[in-house]
This record gives C-alpha cells, structure tokens and sequence, in this order.
C-alpha cells in the first residue's frame, strides 16, 4: 500500500488538516481534495471508496458533515487501506477529544504527529496501535525525570546554603554592630561604615541647633528641616553642627561608635587611687514582639570588689541587705562567709582571710525576672504601601526611676536605599552599606523625653526585613537598689577608702 495523503476535511472538499507521505506541490493536494465530493455524492456508508483515473479515494463519514479521507495510488491494497483507515478514525477523535471543526483546528499539529506515528514518510504503514501512539506522543522518558529530579534538588539545595550563608553574614553583622553600639567607640572608625565627613572649609558656620521633638528631618517636604543622613552638603552641614555642639561625642568620627553616635568615653588604664575598688554592674536581657509587648526579660547583677592595697584585702563590705526586695534571688560567692551575709549583710571571705590583690572578685550576684525588667517598650508598625515600606516606630521608658544614656535603637532596612524620614524624636544615622538605621538619644528619662517616635519610608516590599530591632544604652541607677553601707578594716574596724562605679546596660535586648 502507497498512501499519499490523509486529511480531514469538509463536505465540500476544504481540507482541516492535512498530510502528505510523498513529494506533492499544493496545487495537486487542493485539486485532489476539490474533485472528492463530486465523486462521493451521497452515501449513508460507514466507509468506502471512489477512484479516477490515477487515485483512489478512501474515506470514511464524521459527524458534522466532515470526512476522513486518504488517497492512495490505485495499485494499493485496498484491505491494508481499510485497516489504516480505521486506525486513523480512532486517533482522530482520541487526539482532538471531539469531532468540531474547532477542536481540529486547535490539535492540528497533534493530529500530524498521531499521523506520522500510523504512516512512514513514503506512505507505507507502520505496527502501531492506539496505545502505542498514545505512548510516543507522550514523549515520556524515565531518564528524564531522574534528570530533572536531581536538577531540582541541586538548585533546592544551592537555594538552601544561600539562604543559610546570607543568614550567617547577616547575623555577623548585626552581632558586630551590636558589640560595636554597646560596648562604645574604640578610637577608630570600623571597617564597612560610613562616619560623617569632616565639614568642608568652604562652608560656613552653621548656628548651633540640635534636633528636637515634633522636628522634620530628611522628609523632603515643604519648609522641612534639616536631614541628618542625608548625602553631599547636608551631611557636612551635619557633621559640622554635631562637631561644634559636641552631638555625637568625642572628636569626629575617630572619637563615635560604627554609626558615629555618642558612646562611652574610652577606658583609659591609671593607678588607683583608693585601696579598694568596687564595681556593681547589672545585664539585662529582654525580648519583646513587635507589639512592645514583654515576651521575657530578666537582669543578673554582680557586685565585685578589687583590693588594690594590703589595707584594702581587709575590707568589710555591708550592704543594705535589710532594704533589699524579696523578688531578687540573691548568692555570695562560695569562698565568703554566707552566715555573716545572712545576719548582719556583712561581706567578708571565710576564716578571716585577705582578698587577693589586683584581681577583681565577684562577691555577691542578684537576679530578677518579670516584665518590669524592661526599661524600654519598642513598637514597630512596618506597613506595605506598594513598592514602598512605611515605618512607625514609638519608644516609651516604663521606668520611670531610670535615667538612660546613649539609647541606640538599631533597625535593618533589607536594602542599601536611604530611609525618607517624615518626622523624628533624637536623631538618626544611615549606613548604606550594612543597609542599618540608627535611631538615637543622648538622653531619655521621665521628666524630657519618656517617649518618642519616628516616621520614615523607604523602597521595598518585605515588612519583617525590619527585625529584628535591636537596643543598646548604659545607666548609672541599677533595678536593684542595693547600697554599700560602709566599708571597714577586719582587724582595726577603721573605714577604708573606696571608689564605687555603677552600670546597668543591654546584655541583648531585641524586638521580633
């Protein structure tokens, strides 16, 4: 058998689709398929056949007035042709899951294939069935779903590691400009951020104005004021204002913390003068939601004594331990006299011993949990506003007993962009390359400035890239108001000089 072509075409002879086994030009297929319905005049049977002179028509009636028809070459075998041709009328409505003329448009190419699957090029019939070609036109292959299954996992794992090791350096960051806020300048600038400049000799004085409650800075609009953070002659007139007014501390940028905002003056290493040296030092540790709301908060203080003279080995430390509240969990150190502590708040090591010299000693530890802990409530509302992320962050000091100094509040924006501010309480500092913000206040307690809050915008479209929020300051009033009574000789009863440092800061305190 020698089949030239198979179509699908209408009762008057226009072809749906067609296709051809042997080397025929247009012309000749049109002609063909124009002179069928003359030919076949009208028969109610299933299938048939017509010839000419030089083909023979084989053909089979579909619904809605369409035919199936292969034309093959008069030497044909006639049988063979009725087989295909009721192969073909399976495929057809198998291919194009319906018999309208729509459904044939729209499967073409299919049915072309489903085609070239029935009859090789010459026209001659290949082994196949109606599950075959389902098969083949599939085009399913095992090998490639392995392969595809194994790319899929190698891109989720190289999403994985990214994700991990973007979050490692995140996390390295934050922690540096954490220990960098809290711990206080070091006499140089860190490596990665941008202190202010150095004000040009060019410009002129600027007056002495710092910014205040209700201020507009950086926001841009009409009669606003000046932009701390911004870029080019803002931010020199800035840096030019701070260094006159002292704003930021110390003597430029050598003299701030990374984000060139005041901080604790350096320690600087002297000979002391007293004979003995205490320190009592108090770590808080708080996490807040993002509402302001306490999730956990406890503080741990130390109270730790340095002999630096014979005499001062000698001492005996009294505390207020009579005034001291019952909530705070309180331990000496194994080595002092716990039954003198317990009667009389006396601090002395057992069996009348010396304190060691030059080394500091942790004679006594406090602690505390509860949702008083926290000095300082954070609320921030980051809302999408479409391409762009607006930002209300409020501050409220809920103890009211304390006075905090160098109040940083570190917020990550998730991108390099410069923040828009609309309205600011203290003011702020930008670092683009660590894409940080730095809300600061030099000073916050109950009578000036209890609470505060800021406004800005930036570019972006992630609301959590803003946590989590982190805060630093120091304090000189501990929670715990634990007093030193006196200090006295062991053995003379005489009182001892001494030096007394307080501090009570941040061991982490975020909002998330």
């Amino acid at each position: 058998m020698v089949v030239l072509s198979a179509s699908v075409c209408t009762r008057q002879g226009k072809a749906l689709v067609s296709r051809q086994f042997v080397e025929m030009n247009r012309l000749r297929v049109e002609g063909l398929l124009a002179a069928f319905p003359k030919l076949v005049g009208h028969t109610s049977q299933n299938h048939t056949y017509v010839e000419t002179d030089s083909v023979r028509y084989v053909y089979q009636p579909l619904e809605n007035q369409m035919y199936l028809l292969m034309i093959t070459t008069k030497t044909s075998n006639i049988v063979q042709d009725l087989g295909t041709l009721r192969l073909l009328a399976k495929v057809v409505p198998d291919i194009c899951g319906g018999l309208q003329e729509h459904a044939i448009h729209e499967n073409a190419f299919d049915l072309i294939f489903a085609f070239d699957e029935v009859l090789t090029s010459g026209g001659y019939k290949e082994d196949a069935s109606l599950s075959s070609i389902r098969t083949n036109l599939l085009m399913d292959s095992h090998e490639e779903k392995i392969h595809l299954a194994l790319k899929q996992s190698k891109e989720d794992q190289a999403k994985a590691e990214m994700q991990r090791q973007a979050k490692t350096i995140k996390e390295r960051q934050m922690a540096q400009l954490r220990n960098n806020m809290m711990q206080g300048g070091t006499g140089q600038s860190q490596p990665g951020y941008s202190p202010y400049h150095t004000p040009a000799p060019a410009i002129p004085e600027p007056p002495k104005v710092l910014a205040k409650s209700g201020m507009k800075l950086g926001g841009g609009a009409a009669g606003g004021g000046l932009g701390l953070g911004g870029n080019g002659m803002k931010k020199d007139v800035m840096a030019a204002m701070a260094a006159e007014d002292n704003l930021f501390g110390g003597t430029g940028a050598a003299g701030g913390n990374a984000f060139g905002l005041s901080s604790a003056p350096p320690k600087q290493t002297a000979t002391p003068s007293t004979p003995l040296t205490l320190v009592m030092e108090e770590k808080v540790t708080v996490q807040m939601n993002r509402e302001g709301a306490v999730e956990s908060a406890e503080v741990k203080g130390t109270l730790t004594l340095t002999a630096n003279t014979d005499a001062g080995a000698l001492a005996l430390v009294n505390v207020n331990k009579a005034q001291l509240p019952a909530q705070f969990s309180y331990a000496t150190h194994p080595k002092v006299d716990k039954k003198a502590y317990e009667t009389s708040g006396t601090l002395t090591l057992k069996g009348g011993k010396g304190f060691p010299l030059s080394r500091g000693v942790g004679i006594l530890r406090w602690s505390y949990a509860g949702d008083d802990v926290a000095p300082l409530s954070i609320n921030c509302w980051p809302e999408d506003e479409g391409g762009s992320i607006n930002v209300n962050i409020e501050m409220e000091l809920t103890r009211k007993d304390l006075v905090l100094q160098d109040v940083n509040i570190l917020l990550p924006l998730g991108t390099t962009d410069a923040p828009v501010v609309e309205s600011i309480d203290g003011v702020f500092k930008h670092d683009s390359r660590a894409g940080m913000m730095c809300w600061h206040f030099d000073q916050v307690d109950a009578n000036t400035n209890a609470t505060a809050s800021m406004e800005f915008s930036i570019p972006g479209s992630d609301p959590d890239a803003f946590f989590p929020v982190q805060v630093g300051f120091r304090s000189e009033t501990l929670l715990c108001p634990m007093e030193i009574t006196s200090v006295t000789n062991s053995q003379s009863g005489a009182a001892i000089p001494h030096s007394m440092t307080k501090s009570f800061a941040p061991e982490a305190y975020t909002c998330a």
